[in-house]
Parts: structure tokens; C-alpha cells; sequence
């Protein structure tokens, strides 16, 4: 007789843990998003925000958060989703519209088959990342000019950046990432990422606990040998053998020291005045 009470019990339980979890991983998340903004200086009072939406956990978490920063912010801004629908085959084009509506979010859904296009122009066994994401940027960048956005918010996380680093070091020879904040290359548009501070796992596991609709891309989704899994791979391992070992890493790129790296752009070697003097005690054997 007893049964279904403990069950009930179990599962009211249950259901307050996953909400104190969800309320703990919002809190964070708008904690390290609130962060990024402020040390970065991401929004301004009267921007027209261009939050880019792909589907992806990313995205729909930071729009989720922007959105509850924008209620309780200071000052006045305005957030409009935009999804670029790529024409993917069996992508869900009522998904997002739908998801939309229920925030009582304005939104923007942008037509453009890119897919064909890249399918189309990459050679077997290539990646078509790189062409995907210049075709999106392009067609992005122009709508944010046409509609008088002063911010491109973008979804990329902490995770992202640390590993963007890491696809420049290996394969590009430079010490290069993700800006949190970066005027794009025509002038034109000022991107930002709110996500910066935040990790992937909260993000993940955010997007799992409020049932966000989430979209995987099956365009990128279906190569092999791409090497941001394999740097994501790298990263996870190195966290397991040294916990905190990435949030080490994130820590150096806003710690740099020029003078003590080999970029002769960054730091006069030539100038006497500013090369710094060995210190002595540290060369005593």
C-alpha cells in the first residue's frame, strides 16, 4: 500500500533537485554572461542586438540568458533572434519559429540553400566547415548592416575559445583565438560572445534541464577527421589527468606577457629602454 507514496515521494524529490539544479546553472550562467558583458563591454544602452541562432544548445542558451539580463539590466537594449536557415536537408523549419513565439521574442528566419552550395563546391573528403561558416558569415553580416544592428552576439563559449587556440597553434603557428568582442573585418559590425566565460558542460547540461529544442548539424556532424573533436578530445583528456588544467589555460590568454614571447610586432626588442633585465639570482646554478 505503501508504493506508490514512496514513488510519488521519490519523484517529487526528484523534480525539486532538477529545479534547484536548473536555478543554480541559470544563476551561473548569468553571473559569468553578466561578467563577460561588463569587463568586455559588450552592450550599450540603445544597441539592437542581432542574437544569431542556429538551434545548436550554444545558442539557444545565450539567447535564453540574454534575454533574462535584458529584463533586469539598467539600461535599454533590443534582442531579435535571427536563424539562418541553410535549406539542410530534414531540418525542422518549424522548430525555432514555434520556440520563438513562446518567449515572445521578435525573431528573424533568413532563407539561403548554402547547403547545395558548399556540398556542391568542396572536394570529397574535405571539411566543409570553412565554407559553411564564410557563407553564413557573409549573409549575416549583411542583414545585421541592412536592419541597423549595432551588436552581432554570437553563441561560442569558454570551451570554444580554448580550443580555437589550440586549432591556431597547431595548424596555423599562431598564438591566435576567439575574441570576446572584435570589430569584423569589413568595420562594419561589431560581434560579441556572451558566452566567453561560460563552459560547455553547464551550457550542455543547462539546455538538457529546460528542454530546450535543440538542432544537431548533420552537415558538419557527418565528416570524420575534423580537428576541433580531436582538439576537444585533447582537452578533456589533459582536464581528467590535471583537473583545472583548462581553466588554467583560459587564465593565460588575458595574462600576456610580449615581452617574454618572440613577436618582435608586439615588443620592441631593438630598444634598450625597454628590454627588461635579467634577473641575476634566477641564472646562480
Amino acid at each position: 500500500m505503501d508504493k506508490p507514496l514512496q514513488t510519488s515521494s521519490r519523484a517529487s524529490k526528484h523534480g525539486l533537485s532538477k529545479k534547484i539544479e536548473k536555478n543554480k546553472l541559470h544563476k551561473r550562467l548569468r553571473r559569468e554572461t553578466g561578467r563577460a558583458v561588463d569587463d568586455f563591454s559588450m552592450i550599450d544602452g540603445g544597441d539592437r542586438i542581432m542574437v544569431c541562432i542556429s538551434g545548436g544548445k550554444d545558442s539557444l542558451t545565450m539567447l535564453d540568458i540574454l534575454l533574462s539580463l535584458q529584463a533586469h539590466a539598467p539600461i535599454q537594449f533590443e534582442l531579435v533572434a535571427v536563424n539562418l536557415d541553410q535549406k539542410q536537408p530534414g531540418f525542422p523549419e518549424d522548430v525555432l519559429p514555434g520556440y520563438f513565439e513562446s518567449l515572445g521574442v521578435e525573431y528573424t528566419i533568413l532563407e539561403e540553400d548554402t547547403y547545395s552550395l558548399v556540398t556542391d563546391m568542396v572536394p570529397e573528403g574535405k571539411t566543409y566547415c570553412g565554407w559553411c561558416s564564410r557563407f553564413r558569415r557573409g549573409i549575416l553580416y549583411t542583414h545585421a548592416k541592412q536592419h541597423g544592428f549595432t551588436k552581432i552576439a554570437l553563441g561560442h563559449h569558454r570551451d570554444d575559445i580554448i580550443e580555437t587556440l589550440f586549432l591556431n597553434l597547431f595548424h596555423g603557428g599562431k598564438l591566435k583565438t576567439m575574441p570576446p568582442k572584435l570589430l569584423s573585418d569589413d568595420g562594419e559590425n561589431v560581434v560579441i560572445r556572451p558566452l566567453a566565460y561560460c563552459s560547455e558542460a553547464d551550457i550542455e547540461r543547462y539546455s538538457k534541464i529546460t528542454n530546450m529544442p535543440v538542432i544537431p548539424c548533420n552537415l558538419c556532424g557527418s565528416q570524420d577527421n575534423l580537428q576541433r573533436p580531436m582538439i576537444k578530445e585533447m582537452l578533456k583528456t589533459w582536464n581528467k589527468q590535471q583537473p583545472g588544467r583548462l581553466e588554467n589555460i583560459f587564465r593565460a590568454m588575458s595574462n600576456v606577457v610580449p615581452s617574454h614571447l618572440l613577436d618582435t610586432n608586439l615588443y620592441d626588442f631593438g630598444d634598450t629602454k625597454t628590454v627588461e633585465k635579467l634577473n641575476v639570482v634566477n641564472l646562480q646554478p
